[in-house]
């Protein structure tokens, strides 16, 4: 991946919170990670916003679904780290 670089203003507060969480990866990548996040989540609002307008709002029944089905994949996903986890160190 070819790199550029840019100059940007932020308040001086924020470098010290952002080295502390770049940690030993640097603050270059945790930006370009953040940076990346931040487009995803531009990409589902766009998506959202038009299936909104193709489909309607999502109802609070379908939100409660949708967050109970989310609950169950937490569940089961923390059960096979923790089967994952077992199976190493046995």
């Amino acid at each position: 991946m070819r790199l550029t670089t840019i100059k940007i203003t932020i308040p001086e507060d924020l470098p010290r919170e952002v080295r502390a969480a770049a940690g030993e990866r640097g603050v270059s990548a945790y930006l370009i990670e953040v940076l990346r996040h931040r487009q995803a989540q531009d990409r589902l609002r766009e998506l959202v916003d038009w299936l909104e307008e193709e489909y309607g709002p999502i109802t609070e029944e379908e939100r409660a679904a949708a967050q109970n089905e989310m609950k169950k994949l937490q569940v089961e996903h923390k059960r096979r780290r923790a089967e994952l986890h077992r199976d190493r160190n046995a």
